[in-house]
């Protein structure tokens, strides 16, 4: 009996780790477990239709792959008689035997590691959504990966609270649209942009007030030097790190150099949301 489909709302398979063995001459592919399987079918049956069948490729298929694997080996592993019964007969070389005991003891290896990986307890899942944020791309300087912490919602703007790396707070105010647009509510992965010109930097004092929502104190960690702005790298404790660009005078006027502790300043309107899925 076929296998009923699952329910509307069941719940996603997990994610598993797999992978699979190909193999490369140069920029060519000699191919996979699939053209390893007709090459075992071939010595098996002695003929191409049968073993193609068996490997669920086409007639075609099976006689391409052959001059393939043929060509790139630089010597025969199928040799071939057309008009044989069947379609054609077809034998394997010594050498051909050769590659598909290696193939089976690469292919025990690989399964070997990816079974370690599992047993080590790595994430599919995570590295999947690791990977998204790694290939997130804009022109903010400034990419931090947060997490809702609270939606304090307004008749026009809302005000989204995000925690980052090292448990800091950072605050943006985005239209309430936008709130809805991106589903974000406590406990949502979000990436905070901004632009490194919107960030400003102060010198750490009693008494010090500023207007600027976020505030967030850190270490220089490079200053690079241009013609007429500087950019300055501040670290941030528990892994962040945030760009500002400066004039060159400002960063003689305060004395900017690594080292030097600093507040890098941005207001909430020039913080950015995305995410990721």
């Amino acid at each position: 009996m076929p296998t009923p489909p699952a329910p509307a709302d069941a719940p996603p398979p997990p994610l598993a780790l797999t992978g699979s063995i190909w193999l490369r001459a140069g920029d060519q592919n000699w191919g996979g477990a699939q053209r390893i399987d007709l090459l075992v079918q071939i010595d098996l049956t002695g003929s191409i239709t049968a073993a193609a069948k068996a490997a669920g490729l086409s007639y075609k298929g099976a006689w391409d792959a052959i001059d393939t694997m043929n060509n790139l080996a630089g010597e025969p592993l199928v040799l071939r008689a057309t008009g044989g019964k069947g379609g054609g007969g077809a034998r394997l070389t010594d050498r051909a035997r050769q590659l598909i005991t290696t193939f089976r003891a690469l292919a025990d290896a690989h399964q070997r590691f990816m079974q370690h990986l599992s047993e080590q307890g790595v994430s599919p899942a995570g590295d999947i959504d690791l990977v998204k944020r790694l290939m997130f791309k804009t022109s903010a300087r400034n990419r931090l990966l947060g997490t809702v912490a609270q939606v304090r919602t307004g008749k026009v703007n809302d005000e989204i609270e995000l925690r980052i790396a090292g448990g800091h707070r950072v605050v943006a105010t985005i239209t309430r649209a936008s709130t809805e647009e991106l589903g974000l509510a406590p406990g949502r992965p979000v990436i905070a942009l901004i632009k490194a010109p919107a960030v400003m930097l102060a010198l750490p004092q009693p008494g010090l007030r500023l207007s600027a929502e976020n505030q967030i104190e850190g270490s220089i960690a490079a200053v690079r030097p241009g013609a007429v702005n500087d950019e300055i790298v501040i670290d941030v404790p528990g892994g962040a790190a945030l760009v500002a660009v400066v004039t060159s005078e400002s960063t003689r006027a305060m004395a900017l150099a690594e080292g030097v502790t600093v507040l890098a300043c941005f207001s909430a309107s020039a913080v950015i949301l995305g995410v990721v899925d």
